[in-house]
Order: C-alpha cells, then sequence, then structure tokens
C-alpha cells in the first residue's frame, strides 16, 4: 500500500520529492526497499501531523503536502488541485480536497467525513455526523434524490497542503475541544481562527480505515 501511494504521489506535477515519514522500522525498510526516501521520526507523535511537522522542520520547501500513508488509489491530478491554491495565492496557508457525496451510505458513515464550505471554497466545518442537516429533506434522504446526488452535500478528502511556517506553528497548538470531540485534527486550525481553502475534486479516492475498505481498493486494483 505505501508503495501505491509513493509511486502515484511521485506522479504529481507540482511534487519535487516523495518522503515517507514513518516511526516504524518495518515501513521504512519497505521503503527502502523499493528505493523510496524515507524520514524517521519520534515515536511519541500523537497525530500524523506532529510526524509530518517534524520531518518538514529538517527540509528546505515552502510547500509541505500531506499524503495519508492508506490512500492506495489517490490520483496524481489530486493532489496538484490541493497544491495549486498555495502555489497561485500566498496568503493561503492551508488547502485540502472536498468530492461530491452521492451515496446514502457515505452520508451517514461516521467514517466519512463530511465539509461544509463558504462562497469562496474555505471550510466552514467538517464533521463525522452527516452535514449539512436537510432539515425538509430527511425524508427523501433514502430514496433516488440522493443516490443520484441532487442534494449538494461533500465528503472530505484526506489530502492536506500546508506552507511550512504555517504548518510548525500548527503543530505547536495545543489540540481543540472540536478536535477531540470529532477526532479531525483539522478542526484545531478553525478553532484558531485560520482558513482552510477547499477544492472540489472530480476523481475519487478511497482512504483504507476499514477491512471493507480494504477490500474495495482490491477490487478496482484487480480491474484493467
Amino acid at each position: 500500500m505505501i508503495r501505491l501511494v509513493y509511486e502515484r504521489a511521485s506522479k504529481a506535477t507540482l511534487v519535487d520529492e516523495v518522503i515517507v515519514a514513518t516511526d516504524d522500522e518495518r515501513i521504512a525498510a519497505a521503503v527502502r526497499e523499493f528505493g523510496g526516501r524515507v524520514e524517521m521520526t519520534a515515536t511519541s507523535h500523537e497525530t500524523g501531523t506532529d510526524r509530518l511537522a517534524e520531518v518538514a522542520s529538517r527540509i528546505d520547501s515552502d510547500i509541505i503536502v500531506n499524503v495519508q500513508g492508506d490512500e492506495p488509489l489517490i490520483e496524481p491530478a489530486m493532489i496538484d488541485e490541493a497544491i495549486r491554491p498555495l502555489a497561485d495565492d500566498p496568503t493561503i496557508a492551508m488547502s485540502t480536497l472536498k468530492s461530491r457525496i452521492k451515496t446514502l451510505h457515505d452520508f451517514l458513515s461516521p467514517n466519512v467525513v463530511k465539509v461544509v464550505t463558504d462562497w469562496e471554497g474555505f471550510a466552514l466545518y467538517f464533521s463525522r455526523s452527516p452535514l449539512p442537516n436537510f432539515r425538509d429533506k430527511w425524508n427523501d434522504l433514502k430514496d433516488e434524490k440522493f443516490e443520484s446526488g441532487k442534494l449538494l452535500c461533500y465528503k472530505h478528502v484526506g489530502l492536506y497542503v500546508y506552507r511550512r511556517e504555517f504548518l510548525l506553528q500548527y503543530a505547536q497548538m495545543s489540540p481543540t475541544y472540536l478536535e477531540l470531540a470529532e477526532k479531525l485534527e483539522q478542526l484545531r486550525v478553525l478553532e484558531n481562527g485560520y482558513r482552510i481553502k477547499v477544492v472540489e475534486t472530480e476523481h475519487e479516492s478511497i482512504g483504507v480505515d476499514t477491512p471493507a475498505d480494504l477490500e474495495r481498493v482490491i477490487e478496482k486494483l484487480k480491474k484493467p
């Protein structure tokens, strides 16, 4: 899985180098075996962001991309889409992706993080709960209206891009109430008053959070 993520990330046109950050020597050995670059980190990190920040503190790069190691189907174009706002606008400190939710399962699943944004595409909130709550249409959610994607709602794609200085600052912030409640690190950014640019992507990726997710990925990889 790590190799698939590494190879796909390397194909993004706006990426100069791919580095695997880990505290696990088994992962490091696997990366070295296929010729990838790996950076060992402390074992004390409680979040992936903390691990990323440690590596970022040792390298010289204005923009840092966090690609999750459990996204073996990530499209290189998605990485470029997430990087583009920071490349084009020096005032943007952080960005991520969203895609349309098309099934009731994804809308209701706590394993699928939902996001709502303002008119400029900046995040208002992320949640594991259904978001937004369609008060007057709740009874319609189980019919074909939802399956055809007519209700406008989005799932968050766990790919993050940071300006290095902001990432290092973010990692020093204390965990926040909503972050701990939802178990979503990005809420720490919003609770501290910073903005996250959210870019809509047409590409699909499957994060491997459960055994069922792994089976879906394996089935897709088997298809020509």
